[in-house]
């Protein structure tokens, strides 16, 4: 049995609620207030030997709450905001589209925490009943693995981030067995042979490994796959460093005095690196990654917990339940997943295409995850960078 309560050794501070403000800039506003250096826990224990570990932080400093007045909106940046941050065609675009979620073990109030944060969002109900939601396991049937009150945290956050950049899209879940890369695996390939599925969203990793080993649970033509790209700052993360993935990093997004209204410099725990094992993307060669092999990351959203954002679990961990203030690039993943299928090209397109569009991004030029032995393996700068990739999405054209 896997003990996670050292995960939470950090004492919850015992804060009142972070003020709630009215929907729109002042939800913006709010969460551009939260401190520099926020205190946070990891969702999940680190990965075996074998396994993937999900890339969800809770904030602690942040008292969790089971409800929110209908007025006013809850700590972290929601649905308003991240669209205003990408400049996304959220209202518009994405029906007919299915955004996948792949994650291991069960959380059993998925459907209804979901209905929750689209209530209060004033999103449109996705539910079984009106064939918007879809849970499955990683056989495609009903017998759903065990709980595990982790990764019911990083679900709750991957269908909140579906919700909030792709409204209109479907969302089908799909529960491993266990959080080995051979679930995980299964549970990727059940997700790809899903009809309508056009993206599919992994939030998790493991130390670097072979696609020769692995890949053949991420390589689905037509199908765009991201995947975090780690919380630990640099060094490989498999599936991030699969050559079939997009590999997603970390930012840290806040409310700016500029035409786009939004900065973001690369988060500090963003992870990077260079596979040892997997072929570079062929497009990143004039982008001088510095990697012999596969470069990571390619492009990058919000991951900060410090800047955060808002999601609803009602599954009970460690204390925690309710509304909740999330980061890591567990945020970013579906995200990125979520504006491919707003985009809608994912049949004609693969992992190459934002290096093609590298100008359809928002360029993160400052900001660190650490010391390399190459800098731009960790350092933010102009054009790519290890924690940012290519940047974040301005729009859908790099998509």
């Amino acid at each position: 049995m896997r003990m996670r309560a050292r995960l939470f050794s950090i004492g919850v501070a015992t804060l009142a609620a972070i003020p709630l403000a009215a929907l729109g800039t002042a939800e913006a506003s709010h969460a551009a207030a939260q401190p520099a250096r926020a205190k946070t826990a990891h969702s999940c224990a680190a990965p075996q030997a074998g396994h993937a570990s999900c890339k969800a932080i809770v904030r602690t400093d942040i008292t969790s709450t089971r409800s929110v007045s209908p007025q006013a909106t809850p700590s972290g940046y929601g649905p308003s905001s991240l669209q205003s941050a990408y400049k996304l065609p959220s209202a518009t675009a994405g029906s007919g589209r299915t955004v996948a979620i792949v994650d291991a073990y069960d959380d059993p109030t998925a459907e209804a925490d979901l209905a929750v944060y689209r209530s209060q969002f004033g999103l449109p109900a996705c539910t079984a009943a009106n064939g918007c939601f879809k849970k499955t396991d990683q056989r495609g049937g009903t017998r759903y693995p065990r709980k595990d009150g982790g990764w019911a945290q990083e679900i709750s956050l991957d269908l909140d981030m579906a919700s909030a950049i792709c409204p209109n899209c479907h969302i089908l879940l799909v529960e491993a067995k266990s959080s080995s890369f051979a679930n995980l695996g299964a549970a990727v390939n059940q997700a790809a042979a899903t009809p309508g599925v056009v993206a599919i969203s992994n939030s998790y990793g493991g130390s670097d490994a072979s696609d020769a080993t692995y890949g053949s649970y991420y390589n689905h033509p037509g199908i765009a796959v991201t995947a975090s790209s780690g919380d630990n700052g640099y060094g490989a993360s498999y599936p991030a460093s699969s050559h079939y993935v997009t590999a997603v990093g970390g930012t840290t997004l806040n409310t700016a005095s500029n035409t786009r209204g939004w900065g973001e410099t690369a988060w500090s725990g963003a992870g990077s690196g260079c596979s040892t094992y997997n072929a570079a993307l062929s497009a990143a060669a004039s982008f001088d990654t510095g990697c012999a092999k596969r470069a990571e990351s390619d492009v990058s959203a919000v991951a900060d917990p410090s800047t955060g954002v808002a999601v609803y679990d009602s599954t009970a961990y460690q204390g925690y339940s309710g509304w909740m203030v999330f980061g890591g690039t567990s945020v970013s993943s579906p995200i990125i997943a979520s504006v491919y299928a707003l985009a809608g090209n994912t049949a004609t397109i693969d992992n190459n295409y934002p290096y093609t569009h590298s100008s359809a991004l928002w360029d993160v030029t400052s900001g660190s995850n650490g010391t390399c032995p190459t800098s731009q393996w960790c350092n933010a700068r102009t054009g790519w960078d290890g924690p940012t990739g290519l940047g974040s999405p301005n729009g859908i054209g790099a998509f």
